[in-house]
C-alpha cells in the first residue's frame, strides 16, 4: 500500500485548511469608554458577543462637587481590555473589520499637541466646578444664546465651561491655547488620537453638540460662543458623521492596523443600538447616571420643559435629533453605598437586601452628590435621606436607592411627554443595572407603563458596532440592525396609578427640600 495513492489524503487538506477559515469569525470591536471602567466588546455578524473585558480605574474628588480621571489611565484599561477580549475570542486584528468608540460624553481631556500628555486630569461630566462660572453667565443674560443654539442648558455638565476652567487655572494654558499648541477633546478624541498615534484629531456630531460649543443647526463650532468662552477654535477636532470610515488604527494591537469607521456618545449610540430608528421611540439607559431619550425625527424639537434638544446621530449628510433627560446618579448610588459606606460588599447585594421588604417604610434617598440634573438642573442641591424612623434597616435605604433612580427617571419621561406632546405607550431599557429585575420591576410600577428588556442588554456597545460595521459593509442597512434586536422580557406594572402618583408626590416633595444645599446663606 506505500506506492498506492490513499483517495482521501488530498481531500484531508483542504477540508481542515476551510474549517480553520470558517473558525475565523470576522467581527466588530466596539471600544465602550465609560465612567468607572473601560471595556471592550466583539460583535459577530449576527449581532452576538463573541467576547468582552473591561477594567476599572480610579476616580478622584479632589474637592467637594469635583470629579476627575487620568486621561493616560483611560487609555492603558481601553488598550488592555482591547487585547484581552481579542484573546478571549482567539481572533487576530485581520479579523477585526472596523472599530467603534462609544465613549462617556462631555468629559474634557486639554492635551498638548507635540507631546501629547495631557495638562491636567479628565474633568468628568459629573463635575460641578464652573456652577458659579456658569451662574455668572445666566446672570449676563447668555442662557437663551447657548439655549438656542445648542440645544442645551447653561450647566457644569457640560464641555465648554470645563475647557475654559482648563484654561485658566493651568499656568500658561490659555496662552498655549491661543499659540495653537493645546487640543481638547472629548473621550472619543483622546482614543482616536492615541489610536492614531495623533494622526487624528476628530469627533463626531455627537459629542459635538454635547459641549455647548457647537451649534446644532448649522453644524459648525459657533464663533460667538467660543468668543464668550475664550476658547481657541484651534483647540477644537474636526466634527464628522458617526459613521464613516476616518482613518486606521496604526499598529494598534498588531501591525496590520484596524479601520475606525464608528464614534458616538454612549446614550446616542444606545439609542442607535436599541433600534429607535423612529419619531417617538425612546430609551432609558441605566449605568452611572440614568440617560432617557427619545427620536424626534430629522427636525430639533426645542423643549419648554427643561430638557435637552441634542443630535441623536448623523450617517451621511443625514442628521437625526432627539430630546434627552439626564439623570447623574444612577448606579452610582450603589456603588457609593459598596465604596463608601461599606453597606453592601458587591453591587448584586443591592437587589437582595432590597427584596427583604416590600416597600422603602417612607424613606426616601435623593442622590444629588453632584446637583440635580433635568429637569431641575439645580448644581447647589445635595444628597439628601428623609423620613427615616427608629424602624428603617438597611433593607429600607437600599431599596429606597433603588426607587431613586427609578423616580428621576419618572421625572425626565413626564417632561419628555409633555414636549413630545404625546403620552409613552413603553419604555426600552438597557445598561447595565437594567438587568436588576427590581429595579425593573419599581420602574414599571412607578411608570405605569411597560418596560421592555431586550437579550442584548450590551446596546451602547452594539450600537456604535453598529454605526462602524454600516459604514463598512459588515451590515447593509438598519432592518438588518433591527433584526438583531430582541425583547427578553417585558415588566407590567404591578401597583395602581393611585399609588405610584401618591408615591411620586412624596419624591417631589424630598427634591425641594434638597434644592440649593450650597447657596450662600
Amino acid at each position: 500500500m506505500d506506492g498506492v495513492e490513499k483517495p482521501h489524503s488530498r481531500i484531508l487538506l483542504p477540508i481542515s485548511f476551510f474549517a480553520f477559515i470558517l473558525l475565523r469569525m470576522k467581527c466588530i470591536l466596539a471600544l465602550d469608554q465609560g465612567t468607572t471602567s473601560s471595556r471592550s466588546i466583539l460583535f459577530d455578524h449576527e449581532g452576538k458577543i463573541r467576547a468582552i473585558a473591561q477594567s476599572e480605574f480610579k476616580q478622584y474628588y479632589p474637592q467637594p462637587g469635583w470629579v476627575e480621571h487620568d486621561p493616560l489611565k483611560i487609555w492603558e484599561t481601553q488598550e488592555e481590555t482591547a487585547r484581552q477580549a481579542m484573546h478571549q475570542a482567539g481572533i487576530h486584528c485581520e479579523d477585526i473589520e472596523a472599530i467603534g468608540i462609544a465613549n462617556q460624553r462631555e468629559t474634557t481631556v486639554v492635551w498638548n499637541r507635540k507631546t501629547g500628555e495631557p495638562i491636567y486630569n479628565a474633568i468628568v461630566w459629573q463635575d460641578r466646578r464652573t456652577a458659579d462660572f456658569c451662574t455668572q453667565l445666566k446672570a449676563d443674560g447668555a442662557e437663551s444664546l447657548f439655549h438656542e443654539k445648542t440645544g442645551l442648558l447653561l450647566d457644569p455638565y457640560f464641555s465648554g465651561t470645563k475647557i475654559k476652567w482648563i484654561l485658566e487655572h493651568v499656568d500658561g494654558a490659555q496662552a498655549q491655547a491661543e499659540r495653537g499648541e493645546l487640543a481638547f477633546g472629548t473621550i472619543d478624541s483622546w482614543l482616536v488620537w492615541n489610536l492614531t498615534h495623533g494622526q487624528q484629531h476628530i469627533t463626531d456630531a455627537t459629542n459635538a453638540s454635547r459641549t455647548l460649543l457647537f451649534n446644532i443647526h448649522t453644524q459648525q463650532w459657533d464663533q460667538e460662543l467660543l468668543k464668550l468662552l475664550d476658547i481657541p477654535e484651534s483647540m477644537l477636532p474636526e466634527v464628522k458623521s458617526s459613521s464613516e470610515i476616518y482613518g486606521t488604527a496604526d499598529k494598534f494591537l498588531c501591525e496590520c492596523g484596524c479601520v475606525i469607521s464608528g464614534l458616538a456618545g454612549d446614550q446616542h449610540a444606545a439609542l442607535f443600538g436599541q433600534g429607535c430608528f423612529e419619531p417617538g421611540s425612546a430609551k432609558n439607559t441605566y449605568g452611572t447616571g440614568c440617560f432617557l431619550l427619545m427620536n424626534t425625527g430629522t427636525k430639533p424639537v426645542v423643549s419648554n420643559n427643561n430638557l435637552l434638544t441634542t443630535v441623536a446621530w448623523k450617517r451621511g449628510e443625514e442628521i437625526n435629533y432627539a430630546l434627552e433627560g439626564s439623570v447623574f446618579m444612577g448606579g452610582a448610588v450603589v456603588q457609593w453605598l459598596r465604596d463608601e459606606l461599606g453597606m453592601i460588599k458587591s453591587a448584586p447585594e443591592i437587589q437582595q437586601l432590597a427584596t427583604q421588604v416590600s416597600d422603602s417604610g417612607g424613606v426616601y434617598f435623593v442622590p444629588a452628590f453632584t446637583g440635580l440634573g433635568a429637569p431641575h438642573w439645580d448644581p447647589n442641591a445635595r444628597g439628601m435621606i428623609i423620613g427615616l424612623t427608629r424602624g428603617s434597616g438597611r433593607a429600607h435605604i437600599a431599596r429606597a436607592a433603588l426607587e431613586s433612580t427609578c423616580f428621576q427617571s419618572m421625572e425626565v419621561l413626564r417632561a419628555m411627554e409633555k414636549d413630545f406632546g404625546a403620552p409613552m405607550k413603553s419604555l426600552r431599557v438597557d445598561g447595565g443595572a437594567c438587568a436588576d429585575n427590581v429595579l425593573m420591576q419599581i420602574q414599571a410600577d412607578l411608570l405605569q407603563i411597560p418596560v421592555e428588556r431586550p437579550k442584548q442588554i450590551e446596546t451602547t456597545a452594539f450600537g456604535v458596532a453598529a454605526l462602524a460595521g454600516l459604514a463598512v459593509g459588515f451590515w447593509t442597512d438598519l432592518e438588518a440592525i433591527a433584526a438583531h434586536q430582541q425583547i427578553e422580557r417585558i415588566f407590567e406594572p404591578k401597583i395602581g396609578s393611585d399609588e405610584a402618583e401618591t408615591r411620586y408626590a412624596r419624591w417631589k416633595k424630598a427634591v425641594e427640600r434638597c434644592k440649593g444645599w450650597e447657596n450662600p446663606v
